[in-house]
This record gives structure tokens, sequence and C-alpha cells, in this order.
């Protein structure tokens, strides 16, 4: 494991709940993306963990670098939280890739199993629809639709 590093930083201020300190590691130029949320930029992404940090309660958070040099990272992390819509318990396995520049994060790609995340947080509709583009397309736009939502409350 990497100790002493951005994505370590990073990720100990994810488990912190420090949506600050997150924010810190990222290059004003970043892009994000996973399977739900796709080409945030820097305000998109910050305002992103800002609400999953306040609506995930009971989010418990694990990490572990697994590669990091000064243009690229590699890290694998455990998020374990109640699906708010569904009151479901989520175990997910993720890992992301960064590229790096100037000491902060300007690329940011987390991936995970999507039918594995949504049978656990919709139940036998995602477990059933899990693979299909359907339900990645309709998550990935309540998704965003609540993104947009809480960016209109913060301004």
């Amino acid at each position: 494991m990497v100790r002493n590093s951005l994505i370590s930083t990073f990720y100990t201020a994810f488990q912190q709940k420090d949506a600050a300190g997150m924010k810190a590691c990222y290059s004003p130029k970043v892009i994000f993306n996973d399977p739900v949320f796709r080409n945030l930029d820097y305000d998109g992404v910050t305002a992103m963990w800002e609400m999953l940090l306040k609506n995930g309660k009971d989010l418990a958070l694990e990490f572990e670098v697994l590669e990091e040099n000064e243009q690229a990272a590699k890290a694998k992390w455990v998020a374990t939280y109640t699906f708010s819509r569904t009151k479901r318990k989520v175990v997910n396995e993720i890992m992301a890739t960064f590229k790096l520049e100037d000491g902060k994060i300007i690329q940011h790609t987390d991936h995970f199993d999507f039918h594995k995340w949504s049978s656990q947080a919709l139940g036998m509709s995602g477990k059933l629809l899990g693979w299909t583009s359907f339900l990645k397309q309709k998550v990935s736009e309540n998704a965003m639709d609540s993104l947009a939502k809480y960016r209109s409350k913060q301004a």
C-alpha cells in the first residue's frame, strides 16, 4: 500500500466525510467518470462527493492505494452504505484509476460491476435488469437529476 500519497489523502478525507479535503486533491480541470456519473467536471464531481457524503449517513469506506507515481495511480476501495431510494444495504467494490498532474488529480475513473451493484441496491429488478443498458441509463439519469437538484439548492 502506498502511504502519504495524494490518493491516500483523498480516500482518508473520504473516510472522514471531509468534502473540502477531497476537493483539495482535484485539479480545476479534473474529469470524473463511473458507470453512473459521466463526464463530471470539477464543480460536478466535488458537488457529487458532497451530496453523497451528506446523504450517506452510514457510509463506511475501506481503501488500498495499489500504485502511484507522479502521473498516475490505481486504488481499490469498498463503500458500504444504505442505498437511500430502497433502504437496501450495498457493498460496492470499486477499482479507481487516476491521472495526476502537478500534484493534483486531473482524471478520476471508477470501475465497478453495475449488475452486482444494482442487484444489491434495487433488489429483484436490479438482479433481473442490471445487465441492460436501459437500467444503467435510467439509474444514471436519476443520479444526474439528483445531482442537478442538489447543486441548484447549493447555489
